[in-house]
């Protein structure tokens, strides 16, 4: 197979072609460019590698294209620069070796043959020859094109091997399966089986990285039940393995959480690309496990588990090493996702409405998209039922936000004034009368205007003044 016509609009490359045959070495594109012609994705990287004794091709390579900054790691054998928007990496054909303890490899000089045979998997090992002699043609060592074709992820070797000489291969196994809609061999899941205590040896932030991308995928769904099936969530997240698997009891149940959370974060993975909202979906019932309990004539209930998940927030951050700039977001839709549905309710007050238009703030919107992602009945008149309670729900905010102006709600009477009228240096009593003034206004006692929380503060500010504590 030629793929002249695929690569040939990249006039640089009969660029690299010539210089290639002028030192003379073996050149050409590998990886994920290739893999990505055959998947019509763009793609901002080309890998090339270079077989022969290396003789200065990258430098005068970049010198032809006026590049200046060339990034050069001895150590690994490799180059890298920019050009135009595209950026050019460039290999030693090697072979590695592998210590137990760790996933750093010792490279050492090798043949095209070796160099193919480290990568991760078949539809990465696809190569096309820039040589002038056959250009373009396409190198096929482990029939890469063909699982492309049946879209399965395979290692060119025994994934034992593979998975044991670089253990994060696992996790992109799978986030490669979740973000091409891929399956996987089963040689890999029972592969990951026996080498999922070895992620142990991979920093977190590399096993975070790789989730989060999971995360983002289009479909979620497939890269988090890989996960769960080859008990490798077990080992990088474990709340959420503890998922799986709800007892029943005569003729109760509830629905498996884990596929229950699974199809959640497809729902939303729908209507948001923002992967914080998508892990908001994961996690929503994490604390469903340590919260069940079977009540006769009810069935099985999990009260209190949006407070317990929303505190595990805390300890998940700091395991998983996630930015904690996202913290207090997450807990807050974990806290307050089931809030929208007790409000639904017609007699619901104005005081209950103004309370949650200050608690969700400005995630208001993100909290109701994960309320409607969170509705996985396969009854349509229940899922009808459900979109018109959160459709209530979002119209009494509207009135209740028109009426009040609660968009950006603080007390009207600021703590500056508050000290000048009672006469009051900075204290915690001056927090209590702002706050007073505050909850006055959330239980419909004043409007939310200066004019009547100035009236109320004289009218309360004795009663503060007074007190000693």
């Amino acid at each position: 197979m030629n793929l002249i016509k695929n690569i040939e609009h990249y006039d640089f490359l009969s660029t690299a072609s010539n210089i290639a045959d002028e030192v003379g070495v073996e050149l050409y594109i590998v990886g994920g460019f290739v893999r990505d012609i055959f998947l019509k994705r763009t793609s901002d990287e080309i890998d090339f590698l270079i077989v022969g004794k290396e003789n200065n091709f990258v430098k005068k390579f970049a010198k032809k294209l006026n590049v200046k900054k060339i990034n050069i790691y001895k150590n690994y054998g490799t180059a890298q620069f920019k050009f135009n928007s595209l950026k050019l990496e460039f290999v030693n054909s090697r072979k590695e070796s592998y210590n137990i303890e760790s996933r750093n490899p010792k490279v050492i000089n090798g043949t095209f043959e070796d160099d193919i045979a480290r990568r991760d998997f078949t539809i990465n090992t696809l190569a096309v020859s820039l040589n002038q002699n056959n250009f373009g043609e396409l190198v096929d060592t482990y029939n890469g094109f063909q699982d492309i074709e049946d879209k399965i992820i395979k290692t060119p070797l025994d994934p034992n091997k593979t998975f044991g000489d670089d253990p994060l291969r696992i996790m992109r196994a799978f986030r490669f399966a979740s973000t091409l809609g891929f399956d996987v061999d089963e040689k890999i899941i029972e592969a990951a089986k026996l080498n999922k205590e070895r992620l142990k040896i991979v920093s977190q932030e590399r096993i975070k990285d790789e989730f989060l991308k999971i995360l983002s995928s289009p479909k979620p769904s497939i890269g988090l039940k890989l996960l769960q099936r080859s008990e490798v969530m077990s080992i990088i997240f474990p709340q959420i393995s503890k998922l799986e698997g709800v007892d029943q009891r005569k003729d109760f149940h509830h629905k498996e959480v884990f596929l229950h959370t699974c199809t959640v974060v497809d729902n939303i993975s729908g209507n948001t690309d923002d992967v914080w909202l998508r892990f908001a979906a994961l996690v929503h019932d994490i604390a469903k496990p340590q919260t069940k309990k079977f009540v006769d004539g009810t069935g099985w209930t999990f009260h209190g588990h949006e407070d317990i998940g929303a505190r595990m927030m805390n300890k998940i951050f700091h395991d998983l090493k996630l930015p904690l700039s996202k913290l207090n977001y997450v807990k807050k839709l974990v806290r307050l996702h089931l809030r929208p549905i007790a409000l639904a309710k017609d007699e619901v007050t104005d005081s209950a409405i103004r309370r949650f238009i200050v608690e969700a703030d400005e995630d208001l919107n993100d909290l109701i998209t994960l309320c409607r992602a969170d509705i996985t009945s396969k009854n349509p008149q229940k899922v009808s039922k459900y979109l018109g309670n959160y459709d209530r729900v979002m119209k009494k905010v509207l009135e209740v936000q028109e009426k009040d102006k609660l968009r950006a709600f603080q007390s009207p009477v600021r703590g500056e004034e508050i000290m000048k009228v009672c006469n009051l240096k900075p204290s915690k009593k001056v927090g209590k009368i702002k706050k007073a003034i505050e909850e006055a206004i959330l239980d419909g006692i004043i409007a939310n205007n200066y004019d009547e929380a100035y009236n109320y503060l004289l009218k309360i500010k004795d009663k503060y003044i007074l007190n000693k504590s």
